[in-house]
């Protein structure tokens, strides 16, 4: 698939994935040969080549001392801005001639919980950008999970190719639709510092009401959408209070 759409002029600039992804090394191997950048999720226990020999990437995080640690922004979360503690050790893979390979460890300063990723870039880039691409994943992540839930990605009842492919379509424009309306009506919502942005699971809440729902009905739905979006927001100064506190 990233073939295919190189081949037919979609400008990428970036890859990113899970650990199935991290494990392939054909998957690498080509992202090198296109000069594309990837910041790729890898388990614990993988071997990667650096000037001290072969190493896990749980040993690198290990050796890693308390200087080298930065704490980033990977972007923004439903409780504010997702900020951990990353460290940045470069392998000695050969990438090419202008290319840098690297691992990224990522720590939960909560929870105590370590990822890390396998990364190339053709050119070097600082950590900075590679923190952002691998928050970027999370969004595909939450569309997935936003299109199960709103529109049944994952409710269809089919056995073959084509069927799930035309369900599939129809699931993808349904949500794409309730994404663009929602932004759409978030550039001409007034801003209210009491409540929360527009949210795709909101609208499509309200969407819902006002379509089965009498006028009198439809003011009580608007009264509990701002309720909702105003208890949300609390909830997100109050988390975001508790974590610049620890």
């Amino acid at each position: 698939m990233i073939t295919d759409a190189l081949d037919a002029g979609v400008r990428c600039s970036w890859v990113a994935g899970d650990e199935v992804y991290g494990a392939s090394p054909e998957l690498r191997t080509l992202l090198h040969e296109r000069t594309v950048g990837y910041v790729l999720v890898v388990a614990t226990s993988r071997r990667v080549p650096t000037a001290a020999g072969p190493m896990t990437v749980a040993q690198l995080a290990a050796d890693s001392p308390t200087s080298s640690w930065q704490r980033l922004s990977a972007g923004a979360g439903t409780k504010g801005a997702r900020v951990y503690s990353w460290a940045w050790h470069t392998t000695t893979e050969d990438p090419g001639s202008t290319g840098q390979c690297s691992v990224l460890v990522r720590h939960n300063d909560t929870t105590g919980e370590l990822a890390f990723y396998r990364c190339y870039s053709s050119t070097p880039v600082p950590l900075a950008v590679l923190v952002k691409v691998a928050g970027r994943r999370w969004t595909v992540e939450e569309s997935f999970q936003s299109s199960k839930g709103l529109t049944g990605l994952d409710q269809h009842q089919v056995r073959t190719w084509t069927s799930w492919h035309r369900w599939t379509i129809l699931v993808m424009l349904a949500h794409a639709i309730l994404a663009i309306t929602t932004a759409e009506q978030r550039a001409h919502e007034t801003t209210n510092p009491s409540l929360i942005r527009l949210s795709i699971n909101e609208f499509q809440r309200l969407l819902r009401a006002a379509t089965v729902t009498t006028e009198h009905a439809s003011e009580y739905f608007l009264h509990w959408s701002k309720w909702r979006r105003r208890h949300q927001l609390r909830a997100r100064i109050c988390h975001r209070n508790r974590r610049s506190s620890m």
